[in-house]
């Protein structure tokens, strides 16, 4: 097994350390039609981030995609300090959730057509978020068969895309959710644009075969110490099937909730790179770990 030491050693020789592909720092689930400025302390955040991106810098990671979108507490201006603070590039992104029972989608989402919610995101793309340009998609769709609004924002992320450049990482119900969005993406933009978001949660592994073979991504994210054992085996039978190259790991972790009290279980980011790894093939962590995440998502 792989020493702590030795893992580090490889991560920090890389010439851009490892990337986190899916994390957050923080969330507000208070919906779409109450969520409004000033109802969290950026200080308080901050100070309770800090330390745990800290940690993981330690650990080679340099990039961490904050994966909160729109309407579920994305901060941009939190994101660019906290980068400024640790060395660790934070990511933002634009795009809309649907999930969630669209919960989360705002009254314009339900009226314009896809074609207008891509010119928002578009235009964000290239305005920037408070002067922070995001620099991939986040979207997020219900168990399929999808729905009328959740194939709207699917299409809306492929115009985007095109316009763009930017990756489409997508949380996703369900391998039937899956199959629908890489059909409507994969009808505009080529398949590698497309992150299929919390792949785990299917338990059909020739879904994920079949996705990655397609040219898209296959994400198992979540990752930890409960999880560790299924997310190792989805892992391996990846690699068994010579689709290691299409597969993207992360933990979904971070998660300093607005509305409770200190921020609720905040939890850090280190498993990944002190419990999980080691449990792989020590010559796949440069491609799960660095590779992969420029292939998908770019520099």
């Amino acid at each position: 097994m792989i020493s702590r030491r030795d893992l580090l050693l490889s991560a920090l020789a890389a010439d851009t350390g490892t990337t986190l592909v899916h994390e957050h720092v923080m969330v507000d689930f208070i919906g779409a039609d109450k969520i409004a400025p000033g109802r969290y302390d950026r200080d308080e955040v901050f100070s309770a981030a800090k330390p745990k991106l800290d940690a993981i810098y330690k650990l080679g990671c340099r990039r961490m995609l904050e994966c909160t979108p729109n309407f579920i507490g994305r901060d941009p201006l939190l994101l660019r300090r906290l980068s400024d603070a640790t060395g660790i590039d934070l990511w933002t992104n634009t795009g809309l959730y649907a999930a969630g029972n669209y919960k989360y989608l705002p009254d314009f989402a339900r009226t314009e057509t896809a074609e207008q919610l891509a010119k928002r995101w578009i235009l964000e793309h290239a305005r920037g978020i408070d002067g922070v340009k995001p620099k991939f998609i986040k979207i997020g769709v219900n168990r399929g068969p999808l729905g009328e609004l959740d194939r709207k924002v699917v299409r809306a992320a492929a115009l985007c895309s095109k316009e763009t450049g930017l990756t489409i990482a997508a949380h996703t119900g369900d391998g039937a959710a899956a199959l629908e969005e890489l059909e409507i993406i994969a009808s505009i933009v080529p398949a590698r644009r497309f992150v299929w978001v919390h792949a785990q949660n299917e338990l059909d592994r020739e879904t994920h075969a079949k996705v990655g073979r397609a040219g898209a991504w296959v994400e198992f994210d979540g990752i930890n110490v409960k999880s560790a054992n299924w997310h190792e085996q989805c892992v391996r039978a990846m690699a068994t099937r010579n689709l290691l190259g299409q597969t993207l790991i992360s933990q979904d972790s971070g998660w300093w909730h607005v509305g409770e009290p200190n921020g609720g279980n905040y939890r850090g980011y280190d498993f990944i790179y002190t419990e999980f790894l080691p449990r792989l093939n020590a010559v796949w962590h440069p491609r799960l770990m660095v590779e992969n995440a420029r292939s998908a998502f770019g520099d």
